[in-house]
């Protein structure tokens, strides 16, 4: 039988298949973009991830810092706010965010080197979980004291003390960072003291000024405004270099106690895995923001002494913090309560 005109065979079946999947993918917009067509990074919002509460220190300052990135980037930053379990359950959803770029984290001295040594099971493995994208600043702390009738003018009058009437002196100490710092400065110090804990920086301030308590360890943000009024004397910032914060106020490591250097600190990560573009960018947009004058001034007024890392040096900084941190909490027995 002689085929009909009309019909196919199989090879032109094929053919006329192919070239109708294409018109269709032509017509509707179907067609792959080579990868160097595609829009560059940022291409729509930036989410970082702030494991504290709004209105809190942290939280402030990534709102602050954000809004150089936006108009750096030419995009919005969004910061969402996941409290709880001392920063666990934010980092805890960043580390299991899908890294393409678009998700970050505020990390801290807390979630990145502490948490991991005070609970059992924080969520997450700071790590192995994240990549270092850049350091934001430094949070040193600073002790003061509030007493007339001790002749304690700074570090080594305090030391001195110490060890003359062991444990006569009490420490308020109104957050985990203020116990690390404490419990480090006793044992580098070897100036038997005896820390208080207290629920907040309100508590623990109330009583130095009150005379309930001649000595506190705390932020500079929580001290500053006892310090300007005259109410209270500070001793020594734990940061190892003089901070630009407390013009004429001498380090720990400068007063007796060589090498201290407790600060608390906030930095950039990213989920492990994220495309090393998006970090890098973003790294380089944030040394930028860093360097903007007002931006610098309202960090220093809010307690944070701007310092930027990149990626590589912000990843063997907090190599190194984690031991630090586990160390002290472990040998002072350190507990969350």
């Amino acid at each position: 039988m002689k085929a009909s005109m009309n019909s196919v065979t199989p090879k032109g079946l094929r053919d006329f298949l192919h070239a109708s999947a294409t018109l269709m993918a032509v017509a509707f917009g179907a067609v792959t973009v080579p990868a160097t067509a595609q829009q560059a990074w940022p291409d729509r919002p930036i989410r970082i991830i702030v494991p504290y509460a709004a209105g809190q220190g942290a939280d402030a300052l990534m709102r602050l810092v954000g809004q150089e990135l936006s108009k750096s980037l030419n995009q919005s930053i969004v910061v969402e706010n996941r409290a709880g379990a001392g920063g666990n359950i934010g980092a805890a959803l960043a580390a299991k965010a899908t890294p393409d770029g678009y998700t970050f984290m505020l990390g801290t001295n807390a979630t990145n080197s502490a948490n991991e040594f005070l609970y059992p099971n924080p969520g997450f493995n700071p790590a192995t979980d994240f990549e270092a994208v850049a350091m934001i600043g430094l949070l040193p702390m600073v002790i003061v004291t509030s007493a007339t009738d001790l002749p304690i003018n700074g570090i080594a009058d305090l030391i001195a003390h110490a060890r003359s009437k062991p444990n006569t002196l009490n420490v308020g100490l109104p957050s985990t960072t203020a116990s690390v710092v404490f419990a480090q400065f006793v044992k580098s110090a070897q100036a038997p003291l005896f820390g208080v804990k207290y629920k907040s920086s309100s508590q623990s301030m109330t009583d130095v000024l009150g005379g309930q308590i001649p000595l506190a360890i705390d932020t500079v943000t929580a001290a500053r405004p006892q310090i300007a009024g005259g109410k209270l004397r500070v001793l020594g910032i734990t940061s190892l270099k003089a901070s630009e914060m407390l013009p004429g106020v001498k380090p720990v490591s400068e007063q007796g106690v060589p090498g201290f250097d407790v600060v608390a600190w906030d930095a950039l990560f990213a989920p492990r895995g994220t495309p090393a573009e998006a970090v890098q960018k973003l790294s380089e947009h944030l040394q930028r923001a860093l360097q903007q004058p007002e931006t610098r001034r309202r960090m220093m007024d809010s307690g944070v002494e701007p310092l930027y890392m990149g990626p590589a040096q912000l990843e063997a900084f907090v190599r190194a913090e984690r031991p630090k941190w586990g160390g002290i909490i472990k040998a002072a027995e350190i507990r969350v309560d």
